[in-house]
């Protein structure tokens, strides 16, 4: 018997879709999720192991339904003035904004985004009944903030998606353009910074608004940083209020024991970890200034990625840099490609194959 998913009662709005995915591949040079490419150090990995063995013994146990003590370090860790009450932490930020896109979104509601952007804030969007509207961004990937306040007058979101750094484009906003989008926005304001720690020097954060606008929601992750995207750890800095509402969405014991243990004891280690962070900005300059030099168009990055090009096939260079064993990730506008920064060894094997598989 032929049984297939059209077969399935599945929701309307859902027939059709695609799943996300990134491709993962068996190669020996991979940049195409924006993964830090420095595990855990030695000492790292063993405090890691013996926390998790400690842990293991309560396992019979429900762990800390609201993940107090994690909430805390959080909150110490971003500084600002933020308390645990003010802090909510989820499995990886994609959870994070399930959970906002479950109180605040939903059937009748609409959530606003300017593309090229992250990719799952439209996908959590429809998964969660949420209409979404997309905002183009301008030539140089920056958005138009008056364009964007006339598309809020119009739709009136109940969820608008700011994303700083930019996934795809690695580009940062100003604060005063957050600021512009927040008063108008009838709902809240989710500013994405899963990229936040790689930000060049002087780059502000959107934490720095949030006692004077109580709907701005900051979201982050321990994926990229902290180089935990193994563990799924994800939080957000709000208002307290806002951190009442997702208790009523999230389901109950939602973050694991091991999972909460995982994160404390990467936070102790927060100053070797943001140590790699430092070299991985300055393999990022100096890739920026390799790409242009030799005449690709670059867009200017506060991530550890870069977004390049312009090719009249991105499929044809994306194949032939994976025939050479480089994986890298087809996404953003027509034309362009990204590369997550890894290590000097594994930018070395970039810059060779990108020259081969360009001609160069």
């Amino acid at each position: 018997m032929s049984f297939t998913l059209n077969d399935l009662p599945l929701r309307d709005d859902l027939r059709g879709r695609s799943p996300y995915g990134a491709p993962q591949l068996d190669v020996p040079v991979v940049l195409n999720t924006n993964e830090n490419p420095h595990a855990p150090s030695p000492a790292l990995a063993k405090a890691l192991a013996e926390a998790v063995a400690d842990t293991a013994t309560g396992l019979n146990r429900y762990p800390d339904r609201d993940a107090l003590r994690l909430r805390e370090e959080l909150a110490a860790y971003l500084g600002h003035g933020l308390t645990a009450a003010g802090v909510w932490a989820a499995n990886g930020s994609n959870e994070i904004l399930q959970q906002l896109l479950q109180a605040f979104g939903g059937p009748g509601r609409t959530a606003m985004g300017f593309e090229p952007s992250y990719s799952m804030h439209p996908i959590i969007s429809r998964g969660t009944g949420t209409a979404w509207v997309s905002v183009p961004r301008d030539a140089d990937f920056r958005i138009d903030v008056d364009a964007a306040l006339e598309a809020i007058a119009e739709h009136r979101p109940s969820v608008v998606f700011l994303t700083s750094p930019n996934n795809p484009t690695g580009t940062a906003l100003e604060l005063a353009d957050i600021e512009r989008v927040a008063r108008a926005a009838p709902g809240v304001v989710v500013v994405d910074e899963a990229y936040a720690e790689f930000r060049r020097e002087g780059t502000p954060s959107a934490l720095t608004l949030l006692d004077e606008h109580p709907r701005i929601i900051v979201s982050r992750t321990m994926s990229k940083a902290f180089a935990l995207a193994g563990a799924r750890v994800g939080y957000l800095a709000a208002h307290p209020a806002v951190v009442d509402a997702l208790q009523l969405v999230r389901l109950p014991y939602h973050l694991s024991a091991v999972t909460q243990t995982v994160a404390l004891t990467a936070l102790e280690y927060s100053g070797e970890l943001l140590g790699a962070v430092a070299d991985l900005r300055r393999e990022r300059d100096s890739l920026v200034d390799w790409l242009r030099s030799e005449g690709f168009s670059v867009a200017d990055s506060d991530a550890n990625f870069v977004l390049f090009g312009e090719f009249e096939d991105r499929n044809l260079v994306w194949r032939r840099m994976l025939d050479r064993q480089v994986l890298i990730r087809e996404v953003g506008p027509p034309g362009w490609l990204r590369v997550t920064v890894g290590t000097p060894e594994e930018m070395v094997a970039f810059r060779d194959a990108l020259l081969k598989a360009t001609g160069r």
